[in-house]
């Protein structure tokens, strides 16, 4: 059972799609040929897989990855998204955890729920994997006069080389996911 198909498993045994399948297999192929991410990727599967059009004819693959498997997966994303990003030529790679968001608790109902699976938690936290292993520093709400908002999300600068060409990507992907407006800039630093 040594094949890529443990390297993804779907919730209540659903058949993965084929961009999943191919995207399980660089993983497979990855742990089989990479000697420095043999030992951390032997253990790590992912949920699922989509592609994303950023703009024009650029493409983003969103990997989700299990949340018991993201402080794994953090360990060694830098060299994971690297390594992904040159056999999915030309698309860049962001990995998400999965996270589940409750409704509210019915009036009346004495079950709490966490603030973790509220849908405020779940958005701010998809941002944080998003621009990983970028900090965000600093966050802005615009509201405009026609009733639209738009956030500013402030990055740390010490990763600026490592991001700023993907600032569109990130963008896009945000928007997909959770439906609401962000720019991602950088504080301007003075000298």
């Amino acid at each position: 059972m040594y094949t890529a198909r443990r390297k993804i498993q779907k919730d209540k045994e659903a058949e993965p799609s084929e961009f999943e399948e191919s995207v399980a297999q660089s993983l497979f192929d990855l742990e089989n040929t990479n000697q420095e991410l043999k030992s951390d990727l032997k253990d790590l599967y992912i949920n699922s897989a989509v592609q994303i059009d950023v703009s024009g004819n650029r493409k983003a693959v969103v990997v989700h990855v299990p949340y018991r498997l993201r402080k794994a997966f953090r360990k060694i994303h830098v060299r994971l998204v690297r390594e992904l990003e040159k056999k999915f030529s030309g698309k860049d790679v962001i990995l998400i955890a999965t996270r589940r968001i409750l409704r509210p608790p019915k009036k009346g109902s004495a079950v709490q729920r966490p603030r973790s699976r509220t849908l405020t938690a779940v958005h701010d936290a998809m941002l944080e994997d998003i621009v990983y292993p970028a900090e965000i520093v600093g966050k802005r709400i615009r509201y405009r006069i026609d009733g639209s908002k738009i956030m500013k999300i402030l990055l740390d600068p010490k990763e600026r080389n490592n991001t700023e060409y993907k600032l569109e990507t990130f963008t896009a992907v945000y928007r997909k996911l959770s439906g609401k407006d962000v720019v991602f800039e950088y504080p301007i630093t003075e000298a």
